[in-house]
């Protein structure tokens, strides 16, 4: 049985509240203003048959969609709730390390699934086509303290639309990290490191206070009613996921003879686990070398074409095995993710040789390595950022000593005193 396919045709439309707002579908010719560095060698024919070529592939994969996908990925959901349960059954009956480190690890699997290759792509609309009410993108709620609609807004609307675009995608260093050489260097960018270290860890809350847009409201771009509304429904998803996690399975442990402070033990571990990989992948489909960022000139009369090509140039992908891809989430294919990400993550890995060969052909980098060399890669990045581009010890002094030698003086007045 082929369940039938849409036959809405692809648009890029932009939900960022901004006086310039994109609307409808890109034109297919015409031409930016100024074209990437990368694509400079292109003629607008040229781009436009690119971008025929591209919309091409995602048709033909629309129109493929059947039985097979569904099946894939309710296989997923019963796998990863499969994991949870019994992950915690483990960390609640069992008395050994053994029964801890399963429980622990088949939690943190769950919810890799869960939030990767699931609710990721569940809330990219990657199966609205099934017409399941239980696996929709307006009816899915994850297992993450950031609430779905929120995270909809700043993912699927601004970063996906305004792909490392300075000033318009927010995603570009998630307004904590310098993360490249056009981002002008500020005093505070010295904690880079430190900063991106605390993050990894706690990745789930740091993206549910993104997804506040704190920075929206003081620019006067979100209404406080607004931003009241996001904060209140944050407020209640980590309340549910606290008491999950935190209160209800540590608490099941007791029944059995375990102690609180162990089951909490398993399902803080379990958690950090997860928030890791997360950041671990999607920094590397973001910030490796050869990712490009662009300037709001390069996008001024952006054609169909274009923006395929700005999404190819601003991510990078991730070398490994089928199973690898799936504990992504199917985001070590993130070049093909950003350029057609409605559609099934099960499909990148079929599309993915047709567009690296696209992309050879019309002369465009493919970046793509193993997690080993683009993590290393990323965090090398980070740290060089963290210190001014030019002159740095004269940018430095003139950014910390003063302060220094302020409190420095008012230590030895008060000692005087």
């Amino acid at each position: 049985m082929t369940i039938a396919p849409e036959t809405t045709t692809p648009d890029v439309r932009v939900a960022i509240p901004s006086s310039k707002k994109r609307t409808g579908v890109l034109p297919t010719t015409g031409a930016p203003l100024v074209r990437p560095d990368a694509a400079a060698h292109l003629d607008d024919a040229q781009v436009a048959a690119l971008g025929a070529e591209l919309d091409a592939i995602r048709d033909e994969v629309i129109a493929a969609r059947g039985a097979d996908d569904a099946a894939y990925i309710r296989r997923m959901i019963r796998i990863a709730r499969t994991l949870d349960v019994s992950g915690r059954i483990a960390l609640a009956v069992s008395k050994s390390r053994t029964g801890w480190l399963a429980g622990t690890g088949a939690i943190a699997l769950g919810k890799v699934l869960e939030n990767m290759e699931i609710g990721h792509n569940v809330l990219h609309g990657q199966w609205d086509w099934m017409r399941d009410p239980d696996i929709h993108s307006t009816t899915w709620e994850w297992d993450f303290v950031a609430p779905a609609r929120g995270w909809q807004h700043t993912h699927n609307d601004i970063h996906h639309t305004w792909t490392n675009v300075l000033g318009k995608d927010r995603d570009v260093g998630y307004n904590i990290l310098r993360v490249d050489h056009q981002q002008p260097w500020k005093p505070r960018d010295i904690a880079n490191p430190v900063v991106n270290l605390m993050l990894a860890p706690l990745f789930e809350w740091g993206i549910a206070s993104y997804d506040l847009e704190w920075d929206m409201v003081g620019a006067g771009v979100k209404s406080k009613e607004d931003f009241k509304s996001d904060l209140n429904a944050l407020k209640q998803k980590a309340i549910r996921q606290v008491l999950k996690d935190y209160i209800a399975s540590p608490a099941a442990g007791m029944f059995f003879g375990n102690s609180f402070k162990r089951g909490l033990a398993g399902t803080v571990s379990a958690n950090m686990i997860r928030n890791i990989w997360a950041h671990s992948v999607i920094f590397c489909g973001h910030f490796p070398d050869g990712v490009d960022v662009f300037t709001e000139e390069m996008i001024d009369g952006e054609t169909r074409g274009d923006w395929y090509i700005r999404q190819m140039l601003g991510s990078a992908n991730l070398s490994g095995s089928r199973l690898f891809h799936i504990l992504t989430g199917n985001l070590s294919h993130q070049i093909e993710h950003h350029c057609f990400p409605d559609l099934p993550s099960n499909r990148y890995i079929e599309v993915a040789p047709r567009l690296r060969e696209v992309c050879d052909r019309y002369g465009l980098p493919y970046t793509t390595g193993p997690l080993p060399k683009q993590l290393f890669q990323t965090w090398k990045k980070i740290c060089q950022l963290a210190l001014p581009d030019e002159n740095r010890w004269e940018t430095m002094k003139s950014a910390y000593l003063p302060k220094m030698f302020k409190r420095s003086a008012a230590a030895s007045a008060a000692a005087v005193g």
